[in-house]
């Protein structure tokens, strides 16, 4: 907890991104004003930087977009957002040794999506408490490189 009060007070004075964590739906996100192209390239480099490869990207914002006349819908949800899937060889298998259930938490995703009139937010879910922590250092400091805040 500690260290999300530091990055939101360090965001905040950067001026580029606020941290925002909503605890009650698991998930820490970032907001920034940087373009959502920007984001999306930021997170693609801090992935490889770290040695990992992005296995898959679901364009989900596209998905709804194309599909919303379909399900009945006029709503534009997003204006963009993908969900990039990746793994670490060896730190999924350490928190997996850890505990086998572990496993439903691998892939680890870090979205980034724009609604329409809105900054762009760049986030991933939480982990429970222990062996996991370890994944989501991992996420974070992917998601912060991503936007320049670390």
């Amino acid at each position: 907890m500690k260290s999300i009060i530091l990055a939101a007070a360090l965001m905040l004075t950067a001026g580029t991104a606020m941290a925002d964590t909503h605890t009650e739906l698991d998930v820490v996100t970032y907001s920034t004003d940087q373009s959502f192209d920007d984001v999306v390239f930021g997170l693609e480099n801090a992935i490889l930087d770290e040695g990992l490869v992005i296995e898959s990207t679901s364009h989900t914002g596209a998905m709804l977009e194309r599909t919303k006349a379909d399900v009945g819908s006029d709503v534009t949800i997003f204006t963009a957002a993908d969900v990039y899937s990746f793994c670490s060889a060896a730190l999924s298998r350490k928190v997996m040794e850890a505990d086998p259930m572990n496993i439903r938490f691998c892939p680890y995703d870090i979205f980034v999506m724009q609604q329409p009139g809105q900054d762009v937010v760049i986030g991933y879910r939480s982990f429970p408490q222990g062996e996991m922590q370890e994944v989501q250092s991992l996420l974070d400091r992917i998601t912060k490189s991503a936007i320049g805040i670390e």
